[in-house]
């Protein structure tokens, strides 16, 4: 557990410095007209740097036990059931865009981890993603990327 804590603390830290050096460089500082574009990433950047910092100090300064596993296969598993069908769904939205591949992701994890019914999960998947799709093509008019296969082209977005 030990060199699992110091591994990550260690990876957010750099995690943490990545984002407040490149929010530094937009520009971090509060601005004439308001806050720069990089003014509210910075302070994040550098709170994930100091929780890092603490909790490597901990992992430091606590005394190993032997024998400690970090994972079991149990809990492992449980990771696993989300880990996977998150890194499949990065992959849809390559192709399918963040509304399809959103739609489709709510929609199996109901079925699947929740148990709920097709007809409900498919109501949820459709209606969360219409109402964000209202929102920021329509109503904010920012534009989310569609996919390369661009599957809601025939709506004109």
């Amino acid at each position: 557990m030990r060199t699992a804590d110091i591994i990550v603390a260690l990876l957010v830290f750099a995690l943490g410095a990545i984002v407040a050096f490149d929010s530094y460089r937009l520009g971090s500082k509060w601005g004439s007209d308001g806050p720069q574009s990089g003014y509210f990433p910075f302070y994040i950047g550098v709170l994930i740097c100091i929780a890092s910092l603490v909790t490597l100090a901990q992992a430091i300064l606590t005394k190993p036990e032997d024998g400690e596993l970090f994972v079991t296969w149990g809990p492992f598993k449980l990771v696993l059931t989300v880990l996977i069908p998150a890194a499949v769904y990065v992959i849809g939205v390559q192709y399918v865009g963040l509304y399809v591949a959103s739609a489709i992701y709510i929609t199996v994890f109901m079925v699947w981890l929740g148990k709920y019914t097709w007809f409900k999960s498919v109501a949820v998947g459709l209606s969360v993603n219409v109402s964000l799709f209202l929102m920021f093509e329509v109503w904010f008019k920012v534009p989310l990327f569609k996919g390369s296969l661009e599957p809601l082209r025939f709506l004109g977005y």
